[in-house]
């Protein structure tokens, strides 16, 4: 696939590829990334000044609140808690605590560390890492355009924006505060935030106005204008043939929008729910892991221990189950939004797939068998030439502030794919061949 053709370019590209020249989007540490050095923490994250710098170009602070008009104004008002209205000093200070590593237990991690602005607002690795180096078991989603989402988190254990925020600051393994308290001593002595504190929320700072203040900033993270919304607002130029053909597939024969509709009310490309799509069934024994949860969660089932298991041990894998304890959630995750795509790399849950051709390889294989699979997660029989017309698409999503890094990243993932990528399994997408028939198979072999 020609990979100047995944959208059509114009004067917003030249413009956006000059202001975000001399590497700005930029970095070394992980694959795909330029030569072209940003500078970078002990973590690998880029510094928090340079961050704020891009950041500044991406969204200028006068216009933060302002970003949210792209939603539309009823369904996100919807979004926000009553007690949490949109104000600029809200949105401020929640930009200050984002990047602030003192509310780590050793001074290394902030959001900012798995969410970096020049990564997509995420990590870019398979799990993220934390306070001493400690890696988790889940891969950090983006934070973009996440205020539309209705639970937070890969297993949806958190309600809001403002209640994820609070997390990962207590949990050991993420930044590693041992408590509220603790949390808050880090940065009580600070006379900026004593007066930002008083002046977003009225009242002396506090660990639930804390998680607030960052809910409040990244709601403002509003990346929408993409290609492909241009394309559905009647610029049929703004698409290439084969990222049109895409679509078709999308909402056809590859079944894309049963799990990511798009549509003016719900941009973001994802149902909220939750499904098992059999990404780690291969290699989990889903019985087994149930019931150590169980065990786990009747000696204590606080919110805390939950998001430590979920970050911190393999019942992780077990997903929206560890919420509900039902077995219909055994393995299953909620649906990412889709927006960015492109540059969130690697993806689902855990971070097992490289590449945007891995993910339309798994589903056309029907997923990974287990007995949790989700009903719609089915072969697809889709040719190679259909699945490069997805990835076309797929690459159309992201916004054109991120133009020159969706092109590059486009082209790290198709060499990768073209040098990488496993044999398409034909016979389980053309049901030449249906799983349980290689599971009895190789039953057999073995008893040989």
């Amino acid at each position: 696939m020609d990979s100047t053709r995944f959208f059509r370019s114009g004067p917003w590209l030249a413009a956006v590829c000059f202001a975000l020249a001399g590497g700005a989007l930029s970095g070394a540490g992980v694959a795909g990334e330029p030569a072209a050095e940003v500078p970078r923490d002990e973590l690998g994250a880029a510094t928090v000044a340079h961050q704020l710098e891009l950041l500044g170009k991406l969204i200028p602070d006068a216009e933060a609140v302002k970003a949210t008009s792209a939603f539309d104004p009823v369904v996100f008002a919807a979004h926000v808690p009553d007690d949490n209205a949109l104000t600029p000093e809200r949105v401020a200070l929640g930009r200050k605590l984002y990047f602030d590593k003192r509310l780590s237990a050793d001074g290394t991690v902030s959001c900012a560390t798995c969410h970096d602005v020049t990564r997509g607002f995420t990590d870019r690795l398979p799990g993220s890492m934390g306070i001493g180096r400690q890696v988790g078991k889940r891969n950090a989603p983006t934070v973009l355009n996440t205020a539309l989402l209705q639970t937070m988190f890969w297993d949806g254990r958190s309600p809001s924006l403002d209640h994820q925020a609070r997390q990962p600051i207590l949990n050991p393994i993420e930044m590693g505060m041992s408590s509220e308290a603790e949390a808050l001593k880090a940065i009580a002595g600070d006379a900026e935030y004593q007066e930002a504190f008083q002046k977003a929320y009225g009242r002396k700072m506090n660990y639930e106005d804390l998680g607030r203040a960052i809910g409040a900033f990244e709601r403002t993270l509003v990346f929408l204008d993409s290609p492909f919304r241009r394309f559905l607002a009647g610029d049929a130029s703004a698409l290439s043939a084969e990222a049109q053909a895409g679509w078709e597939l999308f909402n056809g024969k590859a079944r894309c929008a049963a799990c990511h509709p798009m549509n003016p009310s719900n941009p973001l490309g994802s149902d909220n729910r939750f499904h098992n799509i059999g990404v780690s069934a291969k290699r989990q024994n889903f019985e087994g892991l149930a019931q150590k949860a169980l065990t786990a969660l009747e000696k204590d089932a606080s919110e805390q221990n939950l998001d430590e298991l979920a970050i911190g041990t393999d019942l992780s894998e077990l997903g929206r189950f560890m919420v509900t304890r039902n077995r219909a959630d055994i393995g299953a995750f909620r649906t990412p939004l889709i927006l960015n795509i492109g540059i969130t790399a690697p993806y689902m849950h855990d971070g097992s797939l490289a590449t945007l051709w891995d993910v339309i390889d798994h589903y056309n294989k029907g997923g990974e068998a287990n007995l949790y699979l989700d009903g719609g997660i089915e072969p697809l029989a889709l040719s190679e030439a259909e699945i490069n017309q997805l990835v076309a698409l797929l690459f159309s999503l992201t916004d054109v502030r991120f133009a020159e890094q969706n092109q590059r990243e486009f082209e790290r993932q198709q060499a990768a794919a073209q040098q990488n990528r496993p044999v398409r399994d034909e016979g389980l997408a053309l049901r030449r061949t249906l799983p349980y028939e290689d599971r009895v198979m190789g039953a057999k072999k073995s008893d040989q």
